[in-house]
């Protein structure tokens, strides 16, 4: 993760929200508390981090670094997840595939608080884990997510997703009791960032309600992105991995903890904006989180049937002759000399089964629970150069004393503990090392499976991944609109932006319009507490304009063009004074941002005539 995010980290410019990170964070802590009182509160603790990186070093890859560590801690913890929930190997594929997800990349390299806020819903997701089923933790779980719902209030609804997971998982009332106390002081830590950032609420007019194509853009970003290979194989995988979602066994299973992580927060968000608008994507970037949990926890079904059918194949390739061992029903001290082995009377074909009486129970051991090696000299030796060990990979457990392990031949007294490691292999039959050689292939096997899905993954996301690294496809290039200003706008020309936002680029980067004279500005945004700054009013800004030959315009190209009209009246004014009086000449467009010389109808020359910039060589 951290190697993809590092990857193509300069683009040579910032889109919109970028720039207002950058320019924000770079003010000081009094003015970005100002600011904070009338926009951007959501943002707040994020800004102040910022600052704090800013100071370092402002530039734009030092921008971006905390979103870079953020997204490769996120993958660690969801692999830590995965270890916990099901075992290391499914913990190393769910991380993998987290990073290898293009949207996880995305804002891996955005100047943004998102991949901060994925961090901390992931580390507290864990920390939920960790005390439901250790016991505890609870104030750390509740501090972690506090502080991650201060980075951004929406990542209050892991809350739900942990809640469906209790319900699901029917833990005691202990562990109900712990997380609602913790659920509860992080809601009135909140309260106060609720109540400023609903009275801003008008920063998210541009929203719209939230349709069934969303809801599969979602699905499609969660499971791999555009490409359609992974796509079906991981939502393949997924259902697979839903098992264990229901049933009778209590308990956090992964399914428990992945699909409501998921699903939840989205669905929610979804939801409520079908009453007010609320729901972007990048607000739940942090349910992603579970998405490759139930991808590798389908891969473990798929991987514990190919098990299974390879045991099943081993056992009928090392089958020899079953064995009865009796034990005399003298006292449990009898030497193991005194034990008799009798061959039972079934074919040489039958798997390696064992019956184990004890004197004075009539209950057999299961079979699989003994392991049976012998010498090669033949079927005469004595009872004393036998060996008896338990499989490593049984789980059933003898009774003590029923099992001895005897070396080099000598007697040996009983033993009550159990040896691993030992593989049945009757007399005749094939040898432990055989059988190690099974498993070691086996093992091998499924290593090198994992690591070509995951290779074709990465190789069918590299297409998505490199494309994502052209500026172009963030709504907007500020970076080559300030290039193109610096190339065309002379010192102490006049300039206006449309709509205000647009004052993003010569705030990001000042030098590209360093002399210029901002016809619309009142007050710098520094000053009055504002993002972009105080405009001007309607009537001032005609008189400015009314002596101007010739105006410089960065401005959005479908306000420009007349396909959209502003609602601020300030704005409005702009475009109706440069419709009376002027009429457009150069321009040059990036993405959707348009800068455009206005010059005065009278002062029209055939020098002045429209042209079109042309692009700067090796640049789009």
């Amino acid at each position: 993760m951290g190697a993809l995010g590092l990857w193509g980290l300069d683009r040579g410019g910032m889109w919109r929200d970028e720039a207002v990170t950058f320019q924000v964070a770079r003010r000081t802590v009094p003015q970005i508390w100002r600011l904070l009182h009338g926009v951007d509160a959501v943002h707040g603790l994020y800004y102040l981090l910022m600052h704090a990186v800013l100071a370092v070093h402002p530039g734009e890859v030092v921008l971006r670094l905390p979103s870079v560590g953020a997204a490769a801690v996120t993958a660690a913890l969801v692999a830590a997840l995965g270890t916990r929930l099901l075992r290391p190997r499914a913990g190393l594929v769910a991380g993998l595939l987290y990073a290898i997800t293009p949207m996880a990349g995305h804002y891996a390299q955005e100047g943004r608080s998102y991949a901060l806020v994925a961090a901390g819903a992931t580390a507290a997701t864990l920390l939920f884990v960790r005390a439901v089923q250790d016991g505890g933790r609870w104030r750390a779980y509740g501090v972690v997510l506090g502080l991650t719902c201060w980075l951004h209030e929406f990542a209050v609804l892991v809350l739900l997703a942990h809640a469906v997971s209790l319900a699901l998982a029917r833990p005691g009332a202990r562990v109900w009791r712990g997380w609602g106390c913790a659920a509860a002081a992080v809601s009135v830590a909140l309260l106060p960032m609720v109540l400023v950032s609903h009275a801003q609420s008008a920063q998210l007019a541009w929203l719209r309600q939230p349709t069934p194509a969303t809801a599969r853009n979602v699905l499609r970003a969660f499971l791999g992105g555009p490409a359609p290979a992974v796509y079906w194989t991981c939502l393949t995988l997924a259902v697979l991995g839903l098992a264990g979602l229901v049933g009778l066994r209590s308990g956090l299973t992964c399914a428990r903890v992945a699909l409501p992580l998921a699903v939840v927060p989205p669905a929610t968000l979804m939801l409520v904006s079908r009453l007010a608008p609320l729901y972007v994507d990048r607000y739940v970037l942090y349910a992603l989180s579970g998405a490759p949990l139930l991808v590798a926890a389908g891969a473990e079904r798929v991987d514990g049937g190919v098990r299974r059918l390879w045991s099943a194949y081993s056992r009928k390739s090392c089958s020899s002759q079953a064995l009865k061992f009796t034990r005399p029903r003298e006292a449990a001290t009898v030497p193991p000399q005194a034990w008799e082995f009798t061959r039972s009377e079934e074919a040489a074909a039958a798997p390696p089964q064992a019956e184990f009486t004890r004197p004075g129970e009539g209950a057999a051991v299961p079979p699989q629970a003994l392991g049976f090696t012998r010498p090669r000299e033949g079927d005469d030796v004595p009872p004393q150069a036998l060996e008896f060990t338990r499989p490593g990979e049984v789980a059933a457990v003898l009774p003590p004393g029923s099992e001895f392990t005897r070396s080099g031949g000598a007697a040996a007294a009983p033993r009550t503990g159990l040896r691993d490691g030992g593989v049945p292999s009757p007399p005749g039959g094939p040898r432990p090392l055989r059988r190690g050689r099974l498993r070691l292939a086996r093992a091998g096997a499924s290593a090198l499976a994992v690591a070509l899905g995951l290779g074709l993954a990465l190789s069918c996301q590299l297409p998505v991944l490199r494309a994502d690294r052209d500026p172009g496809r963030r709504p907007d290039d500020l970076g080559a609109v300030a290039r193109v200003a610096a190339r065309e706008v002379g010192p102490g020309e006049a300039v206006l932006f449309l709509p205000v936002r647009m004052r993003n680029a010569a705030l990001a980067y000042p030098g590209a319009f360093r002399g210029v004279r901002d016809v619309a500005l009142a007050e710098p945004g520094d000053r009055s507490g504002t993002l972009y700054g105080r405009e001007a009013g309607a009537g001032v800004l005609r008189r400015r304009v009314a002596g101007l030959g010739r105006v410089w315009v960065v401005g959005d190209q479908a306000l420009l063009d007349g396909r959209r009209r502003p609602s601020d009246p300030a704005e409005r004014a702009e475009l109706d004074a440069l419709a009376q009086a002027f009429v457009p000449g150069a321009q040059s467009t990036r993405g959707g941002a348009t800068v455009r010389l206005y010059v005065r109808r009278a002062r029209l020359s055939r020098s002045s005539a429209p042209r079109a910039v042309p692009p700067r060589p090796g640049r789009r």
